[in-house]
């Protein structure tokens, strides 16, 4: 929903005759809007080279110093379309905008029709997001999705005026990113034997090895195509839980102490597991070395390392690790996990980097520079955000999308409390407990997709939309309290919006319910009845 429309009279209708003329600093979106309608539309869409040049049937795009860096102005009429934008990223957001105004088939690779009018209503749009991270986090570690699904999942992200893209590449079931300093976690780590299907409480395994990697040059193009797209890639490496698969690769890392480490394999089936990374010296550097090849492939301010589910029982066991904490003066395993994350925000922040961890980070005491992705409800965002901290909201019982989105029986693999897309729509990431100087430090909010019972794309699509368009929209607009949103509104807009998704070729759930092959008969989930805590 924009912050501003102004409906006029008449349209701008593309013809083989129009061209689009992209100013100082907005080439790369004049490139980007030129190949996706040039594929659609079959138009040749030439360049322009000055914005008068478009003659009342084309396209101008330029920066406007006025704007903020992600706002933008549409204005269509007698003069052709024009689009500015505070910086670039504005006027992509832009260009986004008017994708949308000319109909569900300006999202196909291939015209469907030479006879087509190309339309642009006569209007004046002018928009801002409320927050300058609204993300999606996708977990390829679980369940691999190749380089392909990735880039189409950025578009996807694009598409809805997503910024953010959290990418979960390392986790007890895999390690996904190439190091070329430790080769076996990729040559062992990032495969498993078998997997479980289901819930880990399901008898059903898939009995063939799972799993894939990313080359370098693989992350590389990634970020480029993510960065043409104005979306910050964010790595997540984790430590010192969710570790299996790298103790795997090299058992050195593990607390040798307490169990034979050499014996473990990559982890195949779901929950917590009690295979840890051990506190030692050899540990830090072995993750030092692997971030210096992270930071080189990844630019982004942040970089996330984890923190979340790290069960303590090997630590308590462990001499090597009881001797770290005498020789720290530390109380508990608490504040060794604080002492383990500490080193890599001190770590990031000498190289010019942020460190952002899940909101197990508070345990022990959290790290100085540290910012928190709050996933178990408000109250670890609350507590950073009062603290200080900066903080993305993203509580499990509100925007996890692996969670069911309907009670009924033919939902595939069910997974925790109902979240309907009307759920969705009345999120708020802000908790009203916070003041208007503490609720500064929300950069914003994130959806998050696990990947344990979620096999391929099109399970990924299935829990992902429609429900990531009704977040988008709160991670976006400047909407009313949840209470008083206009629900019924976004599902008129969304019916459209279903057009699009469809020329997109998204296997999205159907409003009425899952179709047959989207369901997962016999397999076991792990439904929780009842309304889901909101705190």
């Amino acid at each position: 929903m924009p912050r501003d429309v102004v409906a006029g009279s008449g349209e701008v209708r593309l013809t083989e005759y129009s061209q689009i003329h992209a100013g100082p600093g907005a080439e790369g979106v004049g490139q980007w809007l030129s190949g996706v309608l040039r594929q659609a539309t079959g138009l040749p869409l030439r360049e322009g080279w000055e914005l008068d040049d478009t003659d009342g049937d084309g396209i101008g795009l330029r920066l406007a110093p006025g704007l903020g860096a992600e706002e933008y102005r549409l204005v269509s009429g007698p003069s052709g379309v024009l689009i500015e934008g505070g910086g670039a990223a504005g006027v992509f957001w832009g260009a986004q905008t008017l994708r949308q105004l000319l109909g569900p088939d300006a999202y196909r690779r291939a015209p469907v029709g030479r006879d087509r009018t190309w339309a642009v209503p006569h209007l004046t749009i002018e928009d801002a997001p409320r927050f300058r991270w609204r993300g999606l986090m996708l977990d390829v570690a679980r369940h691999f999705m190749p380089k392909d699904g990735v880039l189409r999942y950025l578009d996807l992200l694009a598409a809805h005026k997503l910024n953010v893209f959290h990418f979960h590449l390392t986790d007890d079931q895999g390690w996904r990113v190439e190091i070329k300093k430790y080769p076996r976690l990729t040559e062992v780590g990032s495969w498993r034997a078998r997997t479980k299907i289901g819930h880990r409480a399901s008898p059903l395994w898939e009995e063939k090895p799972h799993g894939g990697h990313y080359t370098q040059d693989d992350i590389r193009e990634i970020v480029a195509y993510a960065a043409e797209r104005h979306i910050t890639v964010v790595p997540e490496i984790d430590v010192p839980g969710h570790s299996q698969a790298a103790i795997a690769a090299y058992p050195e890392l593990g607390n040798t102490d307490v169990i034979d480490t050499t014996a473990l394999s990559v982890w195949d089936t779901w929950g917590i597991n009690p295979n840890v990374l051990a506190p030692t010296d050899n540990t830090l550097r072995f993750y030092e070395d692997v971030f210096e090849e992270v930071l080189e492939l990844f630019p982004s301010e942040f970089i996330h390392v984890g923190g979340d589910e790290c069960l303590k029982d090997q630590w308590r066991q462990s001499a090597t690790a009881q001797t770290r904490m005498r020789e720290l003066g530390l109380k508990d395993e608490d504040e060794l996990q604080a002492w383990f994350i500490g080193h890599f925000d001190g770590w990031l922040s000498a190289r010019g980097r942020r460190l952002i961890g899940w909101d197990e980070i508070l345990e022990g005491g959290l790290a100085k520079g540290a910012a928190v992705s709050s996933w178990r409800g408000y109250a670890g965002g609350i507590a950073a955000a009062r603290a200080g901290h900066d903080v993305v909201m993203c509580p499990e019982q509100q925007v996890y999308l692996d969670h069911r989105q309907d009670a009924g029986a033919d939902e595939p693999v069910p997974i925790g409390y109902v979240r309907s897309l009307e759920d969705v729509y009345r999120f708020e990431p802000v908790p009203a407990e916070l003041t208007p100087y503490e609720a500064r430090h929300v950069l914003g909010t994130q959806a998050n997709v696990w990947t344990e019972v979620m096999e391929d794309q099109a399970r990924v699509d299935y829990q992902a939309f429609p429900r990531l368009a009704a977040f988008a929209e709160v991670a976006w607009s400047s909407l009313p309290v949840p209470a008083e949103r206009d629900f019924a509104g976004f599902e008129r807009r969304l019916a459209v919006h279903y057009g699009r998704l469809d020329a997109l070729g998204v296997a999205y759930r159907p409003p009425t319910g899952p179709r047959p092959w989207q369901r997962r008969p016999g397999v076991l989930g792990r439904p929780i009845d009842g309304p889901p805590p909101n705190r």
